[in-house]
C-alpha cells in the first residue's frame, strides 16, 4: 500500500515574513549592548569608525550584487539629497558614538531609556516643525515624560542626558529623511559615503600613531571590528523587507522591543543599578509609553471607521 504524500507546507504570507524579519531585526538591535561590548578594548571612536566604514562595504557588495545604484545617481545629482545625506550623517554618527560611549561606560540602562522616550520626541518635532495637531492623550503622555526626567534628574541626581542625546539625534535624524528619494538602505549607503573619508582618516590616523585596536595582533578582534559593518547594515535590511509587510501599528509596538530588550540586558546582564528613584522615572516613561501606545491604536482604529462609512 502506497503511504499517503505528505502535505505540502501551506506558503508563508507577506505578513509572516514581514513579522519574523521585523522580529529578527528589532532582536538585533536589542542585543547591540552585547556586540559592541564584545568589541573591547577597541574605543568606542575606533569601533564608531569601522561601523561607517564596513557597513558602507558591506552596503555596495548588496549594490553590486543587485545592480541597483539609483541612490548613488540621485546623490550625485540632487543637491538637497546630498544636503540631507550630509546633515543625516552627522546626527547618526553622533547618535551612534553616544551610543557606544553609554554601552562601554556600563550605561546600558540609560540607553535603553533613549529608545523608550524617542516616539514622544518625535511627537513633539512633529508639533514643532510640521505643525501637527496634539491630541488629548499625546499632551498626557509628554507631561508625564516631563515629569519622569525631573524625577530622574532630582531624585537619581543625575539629568538624563544620555537618553535625551540619543532621542533628539534619532528623532532629528527622522525627520530629515522624512520625504526622501531614498529608500532605508540608499539613505544609509549615501550617508556612510559621505562619511567614509572622515572614518577612514581616523582609522588610518589611529593605525599610524598607533592608538588603533585594528591590526594590532589581535585577529579575533579584528575579525569582530569587520563584523560591524554586517552587524550594523543587516538589521535595516532585515526592517525593509518587514516594513513595506506589516501594519504601522504593529511596526510601532514592535519598536519597544529594542528597549525592553536593553533595559533586560542592562540591569540583570550587566548588573546596573535600579534604584527607586531611577525605577520611578521609568515607571513613568512606561505610562507616559502606554498613553502614546493607546492614542496611536485608538486613531487608527476611528480612522479604519471613517473610511467603512465613506465606503
Amino acid at each position: 500500500m502506497t503511504p499517503a504524500p505528505t502535505p505540502a507546507k501551506p506558503p508563508r504570507t507577506d505578513a509572516q515574513t514581514g513579522l519574523l524579519a521585523a522580529l529578527a531585526a528589532y532582536g538585533a538591535w536589542g542585543f547591540f549592548p552585547v556586540f559592541f561590548r564584545w568589541l573591547h578594548p577597541a574605543g568606542s571612536f575606533e569601533v564608531l569608525a569601522h561601523r561607517i566604514v564596513w557597513s558602507g562595504v558591506f552596503l555596495l557588495v548588496i549594490f553590486a550584487a543587485t545592480g541597483n545604484w539609483t541612490w548613488l545617481k540621485v546623490l550625485r545629482t540632487d543637491r538637497t539629497v546630498r544636503t540631507r545625506s550630509w546633515l543625516a550623517g552627522a546626527l547618526v554618527s553622533v547618535n551612534w558614538l553616544v551610543y557606544l560611549l553609554a554601552v562601554n561606560a556600563e550605561r546600558v540602562v540609560d540607553a535603553s531609556l533613549g529608545y523608550f522616550i524617542n516616539p514622544l520626541v518625535t511627537v513633539v518635532l512633529g508639533m514643532a516643525l510640521l505643525g501637527e495637531t496634539i491630541r488629548p492623550l499625546q499632551r498626557f503622555a509628554l507631561a508625564v515624560a516631563a515629569l519622569a526626567v525631573v524625577v530622574l534628574a532630582v531624585g537619581y541626581g543625575e539629568f538624563p542626558y544620555i537618553g535625551i542625546v540619543l532621542a533628539l539625534t534619532w528623532g532629528f535624524y527622522g525627520y530629515i529623511k522624512r520625504g526622501s528619494n531614498l529608500d532605508a538602505l540608499g539613505s544609509l549607503a549615501a550617508e556612510t559615503t559621505i562619511l567614509w573619508p572622515f572614518a577612514i582618516g581616523g582609522l588610518v590616523w589611529a593605525m599610524a600613531s598607533g592608538h588603533a585596536s585594528f591590526t594590532s595582533g589581535d585577529f579575533g578582534l579584528d575579525g569582530r571590528l569587520l563584523l560591524a559593518g554586517p552587524v550594523t547594515a543587516l538589521p535595516l535590511v532585515l526592517f525593509g523587507i518587514a516594513a513595506p509587510k506589516l501594519p504601522m501599528v504593529t511596526i510601532g509596538l514592535m519598536q519597544y522591543i529594542v528597549p525592553i530588550t536593553q533595559l533586560i540586558l542592562g540591569v540583570w546582564l550587566y548588573g546596573e543599578a535600579m534604584p527607586p528613584a531611577r525605577l520611578a522615572g521609568f515607571a513613568l516613561i512606561w505610562v507616559a509609553v502606554i498613553a502614546l501606545v493607546a492614542d496611536g491604536l485608538r486613531s487608527r482604529s476611528a480612522a479604519a471607521a471613517t473610511i467603512a462609512v465613506d465606503a
